[in-house]
């Protein structure tokens, strides 16, 4: 017998190819390029709130010349002594505040109860429900006779006044009733399985599975409801103590406005005809009232910001 047949030759190996090292000048031109990109955006966005911080503590009459960019010419608390020269911002303050935490919560919790309502197929009316809400979209009855009905429900000059409106959202509804048209049914169905009703799925499924969307929609409605002002000029502008801190920042700079041409408007704002050279300007109050509406949302953006980009269902079962 042949011994070649009996101890067969084993095979060259094949040369190992290597990669060519990632280094030259096309790498180098890439990170020197989006380096460059990166800080031209980021000037880009943060240029406008920097300069308007930069306005809001400089004196008034020279912000009038122009010329400020990231620093105050000349320094000055006045913007904001005129601003808080009253007592009524620190009430309208905490009306804002609380009228933006319980719009959020029940808009919230109700709009997603509404919304895994009309995501349940064996509900036979969720398809005319649905539309009706898709209605109201499009489809606005007007400031006359939405002022009719407030005043048909007693609700002018109360505080339910802004709540009730806000307690569910269309818009908000469809968004929610389609991520959780994403979630994975045999998650319901073993809930089920083990005896939990639709609420309790509602509760322990669907509402924690919410979060990301709930997060985003809930920083929606916030900013809404603390920026609105034009409701608290229509409902309750009669009644002080119900009057919202945007409402007061929007008198404030009416009257600022007015304040060049008539000296005893400014001494309501917290000027003098003698302090003439800290005296208030439209610009200045404006970028102050910019800065002060602005730190609440700022504040609590950052706590909502890290569900933006959480996944849907992490640590669930897949389909």
């Amino acid at each position: 017998m042949d011994q070649r047949s009996v101890h067969p030759q084993k095979a060259a190996p094949l040369p190992v190819r290597r990669l060519p090292r990632r280094g030259g000048l096309e790498p180098a031109l890439f990170t020197a390029f989006n380096t460059v990109f990166m800080i031209c955006l980021v000037v880009v966005t943060l240029y406008p709130f920097l300069n308007t911080i930069a306005v809001s503590f400089n004196a008034g009459n020279d912000t009038i010349r122009g010329g400020i960019y990231l620093w105050p010419r000349v320094w000055t608390t006045q913007n904001y002594k005129a601003i808080f020269a009253t007592g009524t911002i620190f009430d309208a303050f905490w009306i804002s505040v609380a009228r933006t935490v319980l719009s959020t919560v029940l808009n919230i919790f109700l709009t997603t109860m509404l919304a895994y309502t009309l995501s349940r197929r064996e509900y036979v009316f969720r398809k005319p429900i649905t539309v009706i809400f898709v209605l109201t979209m499009y489809f606005s009855a007007g400031l006359i006779p939405s002022y009719f009905l407030m005043k048909d429900l007693h609700l002018l000059n109360k505080f339910l006044v802004y709540i009730l409106p806000s307690m569910v959202s269309a818009f908000n509804m469809i968004v929610i009733r389609t991520y959780i048209g994403t979630i994975p049914e045999s998650l319901m169905e073993s809930a089920k399985i083990d005896g939990a009703g639709d609420f309790k799925i509602f509760m322990r499924v669907i509402f924690p599975l919410c979060k990301p969307v709930l997060a985003t929609i809930a920083l929606f409605v916030a900013v809404g409801a603390w920026n609105s002002w034009f409701d608290a000029f229509i409902y309750t502008s009669s009644k002080q103590n119900l009057s919202t801190l945007q409402y007061e920042l929007m008198k404030l700079l009416s009257s600022t406005m007015n304040s060049n041409s008539n000296p005893t408007v400014a001494a309501g704002v917290g000027m003098t005809q003698e302090s003439a050279s800290d005296r208030v300007t439209p610009l200045s109050i404006r970028a102050a009232i910019t800065v002060v509406a602005s730190v609440p949302i700022l504040v609590v953006y950052p706590f909502m910001q890290k569900y933006f980009v959480v996944g849907l269902n992490v640590g669930s079962v897949k389909e």
